[in-house]
Protein backbone atom coordinates (compact mmCIF):
# COMPACT_ATOMS: atom_id res chain seq x y z
CA UNK A 1 0.00 0.00 0.00
CA UNK A 2 2.84 2.28 0.80
CA UNK A 3 4.12 1.76 -2.72
CA UNK A 4 0.58 2.48 -4.01
CA UNK A 5 0.40 5.67 -2.22
CA UNK A 6 4.18 6.58 -3.12
CA UNK A 7 3.40 6.36 -7.06
CA UNK A 8 -0.31 8.28 -7.04
CA UNK A 9 1.73 11.19 -5.42
CA UNK A 10 4.41 11.22 -7.76
CA UNK A 11 1.96 10.83 -10.55
CA UNK A 12 -0.02 14.05 -8.40
CA UNK A 13 2.72 16.24 -8.16
CA UNK A 14 3.63 15.32 -12.16
CA UNK A 15 0.07 16.56 -13.13
CA UNK A 16 -0.07 19.78 -10.69
CA UNK A 17 3.26 21.02 -12.79
CA UNK A 18 1.28 20.40 -15.71
CA UNK A 19 -1.68 22.32 -14.39
CA UNK A 20 0.34 25.17 -13.14
CA UNK A 21 2.40 25.73 -16.15
CA UNK A 22 -0.94 27.46 -18.07
CA UNK A 23 0.59 25.73 -21.01
CA UNK A 24 -2.34 22.93 -21.93
CA UNK A 25 -5.32 23.42 -24.15
CA UNK A 26 -8.62 23.67 -22.67
CA UNK A 27 -9.37 20.41 -23.43
CA UNK A 28 -6.41 18.58 -22.39
CA UNK A 29 -6.60 20.67 -18.88
CA UNK A 30 -10.20 19.48 -18.48
CA UNK A 31 -9.24 16.21 -18.97
CA UNK A 32 -6.34 16.36 -16.70
CA UNK A 33 -7.78 17.44 -13.56
CA UNK A 34 -10.54 14.91 -14.11
CA UNK A 35 -7.67 12.89 -13.99
CA UNK A 36 -6.74 14.10 -10.61
CA UNK A 37 -9.30 14.18 -8.68
CA UNK A 38 -10.45 10.13 -10.20
CA UNK A 39 -6.52 9.46 -8.44
CA UNK A 40 -7.65 11.23 -4.95
CA UNK A 41 -10.95 9.66 -5.07
CA UNK A 42 -9.22 6.28 -5.41
CA UNK A 43 -6.90 6.66 -3.06
CA UNK A 44 -8.78 8.01 -0.43
CA UNK A 45 -10.78 4.92 -0.91
CA UNK A 46 -7.66 2.28 -0.96
CA UNK A 47 -6.95 4.59 2.27
CA UNK A 48 -10.16 4.14 3.96
CA UNK A 49 -10.57 7.75 4.10
CA UNK A 50 -13.93 9.50 3.18
CA UNK A 51 -15.47 9.92 -0.45
CA UNK A 52 -15.53 13.55 -1.75
CA UNK A 53 -18.94 14.06 -3.55
CA UNK A 54 -17.82 16.13 -7.25
CA UNK A 55 -19.82 17.33 -9.70
CA UNK A 56 -19.07 16.48 -13.48
CA UNK A 57 -15.68 19.16 -13.78
CA UNK A 58 -14.38 17.53 -10.79
CA UNK A 59 -15.41 20.25 -8.00
CA UNK A 60 -16.22 19.64 -4.75
CA UNK A 61 -20.00 20.12 -4.15
CA UNK A 62 -21.37 22.39 -1.71
CA UNK A 63 -23.86 21.19 0.93
CA UNK A 64 -25.51 24.36 1.62
CA UNK A 65 -26.43 24.69 -1.90
CA UNK A 66 -26.84 21.48 -3.20
CA UNK A 67 -29.95 19.13 -2.50
CA UNK A 68 -29.55 15.96 -0.84
CA UNK A 69 -31.06 14.03 -3.88
CA UNK A 70 -28.39 15.64 -5.37
CA UNK A 71 -25.63 15.02 -2.99
CA UNK A 72 -26.96 11.27 -3.04
CA UNK A 73 -27.12 10.85 -6.57
CA UNK A 74 -22.99 11.91 -6.85
CA UNK A 75 -22.19 9.87 -4.15
CA UNK A 76 -23.63 7.17 -5.87
CA UNK A 77 -21.91 7.93 -9.17
CA UNK A 78 -18.45 8.50 -7.43
CA UNK A 79 -18.39 5.43 -5.35
CA UNK A 80 -19.22 3.39 -8.25
CA UNK A 81 -16.68 4.74 -10.23
CA UNK A 82 -14.14 3.88 -7.67
CA UNK A 83 -15.35 0.52 -7.42
CA UNK A 84 -14.59 0.13 -11.37
CA UNK A 85 -11.57 0.80 -10.42
CA UNK A 86 -10.84 -1.24 -7.41
CA UNK A 87 -12.19 -4.43 -9.71
CA UNK A 88 -9.97 -2.98 -12.91
CA UNK A 89 -6.67 -2.73 -10.68
CA UNK A 90 -7.89 -5.98 -9.23
CA UNK A 91 -8.09 -7.78 -12.90
CA UNK A 92 -4.81 -6.25 -14.01
CA UNK A 93 -3.48 -8.02 -10.87
CA UNK A 94 -4.62 -10.88 -11.67
CA UNK A 95 -3.37 -11.37 -15.43
CA UNK A 96 0.05 -10.44 -13.86
CA UNK A 97 0.04 -13.14 -11.63
CA UNK A 98 -1.27 -15.86 -13.91
CA UNK A 99 1.00 -14.57 -16.70
CA UNK A 100 3.63 -15.23 -14.29
CA UNK A 101 2.72 -18.39 -13.20
CA UNK A 102 2.40 -19.23 -16.58
CA UNK A 103 6.38 -18.22 -17.47
CA UNK A 104 7.53 -19.86 -14.66
CA UNK A 105 5.34 -23.20 -15.25
CA UNK A 106 7.11 -23.15 -19.20
CA UNK A 107 10.32 -21.97 -18.29
CA UNK A 108 10.69 -23.67 -14.41
CA UNK A 109 14.01 -22.63 -12.79
CA UNK A 110 15.39 -24.11 -9.44
CA UNK A 111 17.95 -23.76 -7.44
CA UNK A 112 20.15 -25.38 -4.84
CA UNK A 113 21.62 -23.99 -1.19
CA UNK A 114 24.92 -24.77 -0.12
CA UNK A 115 26.04 -24.05 3.56
CA UNK A 116 29.27 -24.74 4.53
CA UNK A 117 30.19 -25.71 7.94
CA UNK A 118 33.63 -26.70 8.22
CA UNK A 119 36.55 -28.56 6.27
CA UNK A 120 37.91 -31.15 8.06
CA UNK A 121 41.51 -32.00 6.70
CA UNK A 122 44.90 -31.83 7.71
CA UNK A 123 47.08 -29.76 5.06
CA UNK A 124 49.49 -27.98 7.24
CA UNK A 125 49.37 -24.85 4.76
CA UNK A 126 46.57 -22.61 3.53
CA UNK A 127 44.23 -23.81 0.80
CA UNK A 128 41.38 -23.07 -1.75
CA UNK A 129 38.11 -25.02 -1.69
CA UNK A 130 36.16 -24.80 -4.41
CA UNK A 131 32.53 -26.33 -4.74
CA UNK A 132 30.59 -27.00 -7.76
CA UNK A 133 28.19 -29.04 -9.63
CA UNK A 134 29.58 -31.79 -12.08
CA UNK A 135 27.43 -33.82 -15.05
CA UNK A 136 29.87 -37.30 -14.81
CA UNK A 137 28.15 -38.74 -17.75
CA UNK A 138 29.23 -35.34 -20.00
CA UNK A 139 32.29 -34.77 -18.31
CA UNK A 140 31.98 -31.25 -17.46
CA UNK A 141 30.91 -29.02 -15.32
CA UNK A 142 27.36 -27.39 -15.24
CA UNK A 143 28.07 -24.53 -13.15
CA UNK A 144 30.53 -21.74 -11.45
CA UNK A 145 32.64 -22.17 -8.42
CA UNK A 146 31.87 -21.22 -5.24
CA UNK A 147 34.97 -20.62 -3.93
CA UNK A 148 36.23 -19.94 0.36
CA UNK A 149 39.91 -19.24 0.85
CA UNK A 150 40.94 -21.59 4.02
CA UNK A 151 44.17 -21.09 6.56
CA UNK A 152 46.68 -23.36 8.27
CA UNK A 153 44.96 -22.47 11.41
CA UNK A 154 41.75 -24.80 10.16
CA UNK A 155 39.30 -21.17 10.00
CA UNK A 156 38.28 -19.30 7.28
CA UNK A 157 41.09 -16.59 5.87
CA UNK A 158 37.70 -14.21 5.96
CA UNK A 159 37.17 -14.75 9.61
CA UNK A 160 34.05 -12.42 9.23
CA UNK A 161 32.45 -15.30 7.06
CA UNK A 162 33.13 -17.78 10.08
CA UNK A 163 29.46 -19.69 10.38
CA UNK A 164 28.27 -17.42 7.36
CA UNK A 165 29.62 -19.56 4.29
CA UNK A 166 26.84 -19.83 2.43
CA UNK A 167 26.42 -20.27 -1.81
CA UNK A 168 23.43 -20.82 -3.96
CA UNK A 169 23.82 -22.34 -7.31
CA UNK A 170 20.92 -20.58 -9.18
CA UNK A 171 19.06 -21.14 -12.57
CA UNK A 172 18.54 -24.83 -12.48
CA UNK A 173 16.12 -25.70 -15.38
CA UNK A 174 14.37 -28.39 -16.51
CA UNK A 175 17.34 -29.38 -18.84
CA UNK A 176 19.62 -30.30 -15.42
CA UNK A 177 16.63 -32.38 -13.92
CA UNK A 178 16.59 -34.35 -16.68
CA UNK A 179 20.20 -35.12 -16.63
CA UNK A 180 20.68 -38.95 -15.38
CA UNK A 181 23.44 -37.58 -12.69
CA UNK A 182 24.59 -34.71 -10.91
CA UNK A 183 27.44 -34.68 -8.61
CA UNK A 184 28.16 -31.99 -5.78
CA UNK A 185 32.29 -31.42 -6.10
CA UNK A 186 34.59 -29.72 -3.92
CA UNK A 187 38.17 -29.68 -4.97
CA UNK A 188 41.03 -28.36 -2.74
CA UNK A 189 43.88 -26.72 -3.73
CA UNK A 190 47.10 -26.11 -1.46
CA UNK A 191 48.82 -22.63 -1.58
CA UNK A 192 52.49 -22.80 -0.47
CA UNK A 193 55.68 -24.21 -1.00
CA UNK A 194 55.97 -26.77 -4.19
CA UNK A 195 56.74 -29.46 -1.16
CA UNK A 196 55.21 -29.79 1.81
CA UNK A 197 58.53 -31.40 3.25
CA UNK A 198 61.05 -28.95 1.70
CA UNK A 199 62.29 -27.03 4.72
CA UNK A 200 65.53 -24.79 3.21
CA UNK A 201 65.16 -21.73 3.10
CA UNK A 202 67.38 -21.08 0.45
CA UNK A 203 64.67 -23.07 -2.15
CA UNK A 204 61.43 -22.18 0.19
CA UNK A 205 58.69 -21.26 -2.56
CA UNK A 206 55.37 -19.94 -1.08
CA UNK A 207 51.93 -19.06 -3.20
CA UNK A 208 52.25 -21.83 -4.91
CA UNK A 209 48.90 -23.45 -5.78
CA UNK A 210 49.15 -27.30 -5.60
CA UNK A 211 46.06 -29.84 -6.42
CA UNK A 212 45.91 -31.54 -2.78
CA UNK A 213 41.91 -33.57 -2.69
CA UNK A 214 38.48 -34.02 -4.22
CA UNK A 215 36.02 -35.19 -2.93
CA UNK A 216 32.03 -35.85 -4.50
CA UNK A 217 28.09 -36.94 -3.90
CA UNK A 218 25.37 -37.22 -5.91
CA UNK A 219 22.41 -34.19 -5.54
Amino acid sequence: MFRSVRHMIYDLIEWRSQILSGTLPQDELKELKKKVTAKIDYGNRILDLDLVVRDEDGNILDPEQTSTISLFRAHEVASKQVEERLQEEKSQKQNIDINRQAKFAATPSFALFVNLKNVVCKIGEDAEVLMSLYDPLESKFISENYLVRWSSCGLPKDIDRLHNLRAVFTDLGSKDLKREKISFVCQIVRVGRMELRDNNTRKLTSGLRRPFGVAGSCV
